[in-house]
């Protein structure tokens, strides 16, 4: 997000719809909605960015919704720039910007909320638990949501009811770094390894945010370049590699559906 934040009180010359099918329908009167609006705000919950925009006269008329599924990219370029075969969805600025959503999967999203209705009360934002950079996600929040479950402890911090940001890869980090089995049930956490699991993500998001990002191996920002983070992992995709720790071999199993990466030694 910090790629496209110049972008913050510019306002829009048009916009351009190509594929309107994704994850759901592209609302079509965007292309009426935003110009002449300006971006007033850049916010992020969840995996979703929010930008707010503002009327001709500064009043609030909506916020759009965006999601980049698995593989989606907000690029930003000239106005020059050709779209591409997976170009969906054009913001043109009047400083000569662009701002494009690049998604092969098409399973991301660009969905609007109205400023009457605030963007907290969208459907898909209702549910969503605590920001885990924010103060309210603390040990003693996360002791209090974990009794009752008995998932795997690395299923449970990745649900977005509980918290949202902690993905695949952040989990499998932060439960090494807090020595936690992946495997252990989520109630069978004390209160004392909860306040360690919460610092521990803590600082595994805020090590990716200064690296740049991690994520896929396609994971680019909007300036194009990739994110470092990926090339400090303790135990992410390291399958049989030696931990940095004791050197024992990294332990790949399946939660889920998903790929977890720990070590047997220091995670018992």
């Amino acid at each position: 997000m910090r790629g496209i934040a110049p972008l913050v009180g510019q306002s829009v010359s048009h916009v351009i719809i190509r594929h309107p099918t994704l994850r759901w329908p592209i609302p079509s009167h965007l292309v009426e909605t935003l110009p002449h609006a300006r971006l007033s705000r850049l916010t992020r919950r969840a995996k979703y960015i929010l930008a707010a925009f503002n009327n001709a006269e500064g009043v609030h008329i909506g916020t759009l919704i965006l999601h980049l599924g698995m593989s989606g990219r907000i690029c930003l370029l000239a106005q020059d720039e050709a779209a591409a075969k997976h170009d969906h969805f054009d913001i043109h600025f009047a400083d000569c910007q662009v701002l494009r959503l690049r998604d092969p999967r098409r399973f991301g999203a660009v969905l609007w909320s109205d400023g009457h209705e605030g963007v907290a009360d969208h459907p898909l934002m209702k549910t969503l638990g605590p920001e885990p950079l924010e103060p309210g996600f603390t040990g003693e929040y996360l002791y209090r949501q974990l009794r009752n479950k008995t998932a795997a402890i690395k299923i449970a911090i990745m649900d977005s009811h509980l918290v949202v940001g902690v993905g695949n890869i952040y989990a499998s980090e932060s439960l090494f770094r807090a020595r936690i089995n992946p495997k252990t049930p989520a109630n069978k956490v004390n209160k004392a390894k909860c306040d360690l699991l919460v610092a521990e993500i803590k600082a595994t998001l805020a090590s990716a945010i200064e690296a740049g990002g991690s994520s896929l191996r396609d994971f680019f920002g909007a300036d194009g370049n990739p994110g470092y983070f990926q090339q400090t992992y303790f135990v992410y995709g390291r399958t049989d590699e030696p931990c940095r720790e004791c050197g024992a071999p990294i332990s790949q199993i399946k939660q889920g559906q998903r790929s977890t990466f720990y070590c047997a030694e220091c995670q018992r």
